[in-house]
């Protein structure tokens, strides 16, 4: 069993940054691709950014050029460094971490930008 833990949320003015990281544990295989997602209040669940193990990334297209996906694949370990922070980028924002055909999600951590 994978087990995916999310760390780094908190509450921070509109135009500052915070820093997210994820750990996953408890893997007998590789980790593919490992990403965050956010869940807005009354709002389905959304990309925010993906990376692989070769470290290719994709964004979601509100984050792009805000938001950077960093991954140390020693430490099964994925990074979301955001920066200029708006109060629609509050959310919960999730860990999914993909094991061989599995997805393996966090508990999410809070992320509250206030105005």
């Amino acid at each position: 069993q994978v087990h995916v833990v999310e760390s780094g949320g908190g509450t921070v003015q509109a135009g500052g940054s915070l820093r997210l990281s994820c750990a996953a544990s408890g893997s007998k295989f590789g980790i593919n691709t490992m990403g965050w997602y956010r869940q807005a209040p009354g709002k389905q669940r959304e990309l925010v950014a993906t990376i692989t193990s070769r470290g290719y990334t994709t964004y979601g297209a509100s984050v792009e050029g805000r938001f950077t996906i960093s991954r140390d694949n020693a430490k099964n370990t994925v990074y979301l460094q955001m920066n200029s922070l708006k109060p629609e980028d509050t959310a919960v924002y999730y860990c999914r971490t993909v094991v061989v055909l599995t997805d393996y999600w966090g508990q999410g951590t809070q992320v509250t930008v206030s105005s």
